[in-house]
């Protein structure tokens, strides 16, 4: 056998290590590029499946009767969003900035045109997908606060209105570099921008259509409507409980440094505690206020919290990050009552979970991080909430005279599965014999 040499082994080590002390800076940029990619793309996926989500559910809070066409609304609100977001909602978020109000009017294209091009830091289609996904959260709040009695047809435009138009808009204001943005408007990853438009969206939606017949008696007393299946609400909560990591810790949008990686964690971290916290809280509460437990409250005080943390996921502590959540769930009750009060009808409680908790969210900003301007983040509310809730006002308003939105006396005693769709989501008891 040949004898190794000292220096032998130091010829094979200098060999080995050579392509790393040789490296180029571009294959570094090369290395953040693919890193920037995966971490967009993985959390863009997490996002989508916040869509099953939202299904189960609205599936599980609304009577079996309506199953069915609450499905056929969020899969076709996806499609749908995804769909405006290209052919117009995008680069009126992102593109040429008129007067700092909208983008331009076109449908969008790749930036490469060739290929890779590793000086963007990532794929401008990766992009793209990420903060497409984030357009259809915003309609499924308004799908689920307008349960069981808007018509499929009107909800679908107006879909299309709120995703090809309202939204961007309002993206281009704080995220495409509008004046909200100039102004030093803070929202990392869409406690006003998302969660608040879509629950003003469905507020408006809400006083429009009026209650569903029979949850409240001649007295104005609501009446409980029990849900199709608790256990599909508990899957519905989890799922998005974890499609939220992606939803805020991909709103770092890079993981090609130490400092992103930190980042990252620390969101992660921050998001799971203001979630616990909206359960503690809320457990707490209702074993206080209505003498036991009440599961809905609690799995939408778990969801109250997530939307409370999503507009500063970094900033916080891990303890202050629990007591937003916790606030926000206790929020989320008191809103509850108060629209109950009120005799509005929010099918699946989305309104008190989105857009209460996303304008608590939004303020908590200016709390945790020094560098927001409490009088900032108020205006911010306030103006993205007037301008959300009279143009889907408007909108509805439009699609009633016209279509019509909500469904026919008859077809909402029987449940819209039958009217829309044609069939039940449930065939039980319904079996044809062989």
């Amino acid at each position: 056998m040949k004898q190794i040499t000292v220096k032998t082994l130091i010829a094979v080590a200098v060999a080995a290590f050579a392509p790393i002390v040789t490296a180029e800076p571009a294959e570094l940029t090369e290395v953040q590029y693919l890193f920037n990619t995966f971490f967009l793309l993985i959390c863009g996926v997490l996002v989508m499946f916040m869509a099953a989500g939202f299904a189960m559910l609205e599936a599980g809070l609304v009577r079996s009767k309506s199953v069915a066409v609450i499905l056929a609304k969020n899969i076709s609100l996806y499609a749908i969003a995804s769909l405006m977001f290209f052919l117009l909602g995008y680069q009126l978020m992102y593109g040429q900035s008129e007067l700092e109000l909208l983008g331009s009017f076109a449908p969008w294209r790749p930036t490469e045109t060739a290929g890779a091009d590793t000086t963007l830091g990532q794929p401008s289609i990766a992009s793209w997908f990420f903060q497409m996904v984030f357009v259809a959260t915003a309609a499924s709040v308004v799908s689920g606060a307008l349960a069981e009695r808007v018509k499929f047809w009107a909800f679908a435009l107006f879909v299309v209105v709120l995703t090809g138009a309202l939204y961007p808009i309002v993206g281009h204001w704080t995220w495409g570099g509008g004046w909200l943005a100039s102004l030093g408007f803070q929202d990392f990853a869409g406690s006003t921008v998302v969660h608040s438009l879509g629950g003003w969206s469905a507020l408006a939606g809400i006083v429009l259509l009026g209650a569903r017949r029979g949850r409240f008696d001649e007295d104005g007393r609501p009446r409980v409507i029990a849900p199709s299946s608790l256990p599909m609400v508990a899957l519905g909560t989890f799922i998005l409980w974890l499609g939220w990591f992606g939803f805020n810790g991909g709103s770092q949008l890079s993981f090609a440094t130490a400092n992103d990686a930190y980042a990252v964690a620390t969101i992660f971290a921050n998001t799971n505690a203001a979630a616990a916290g909206g359960v503690v809280a809320t457990t707490l509460a209702s074993q206080l206020v209505y003498r036991r437990l009440d599961l809905t409250v609690m799995l939408n005080g778990a969801l109250a919290g997530l939307v409370s943390i999503t507009a500063g996921p970094l900033g916080p502590s891990l303890g202050q990050a629990a007591v937003i959540g916790a606030v926000g769930g206790l929020l989320m009750m008191a809103a509850t009552r108060a629209l109950e009060h009120l005799l509005l009808d929010d099918a699946v409680g989305a309104i008190p979970v989105h857009l209460i908790a996303g304008i608590w969210g939004t303020v908590a900003v200016a709390i945790t991080n020094p560098e927001a301007k409490l009088m900032v983040q108020l205006w911010g509310v306030t103006s993205i909430g007037a301008f959300t809730f009279f143009s889907s006002c408007l909108v509805f308003a439009i699609l009633n005279r016209t279509l019509g939105i909500r469904l026919h006396r008859r077809h909402e005693r029987e449940g819209g599965d039958l009217s829309e769709t044609g069939m039940r989501a449930y065939n039980i008891g319904q079996e044809a014999s062989s």
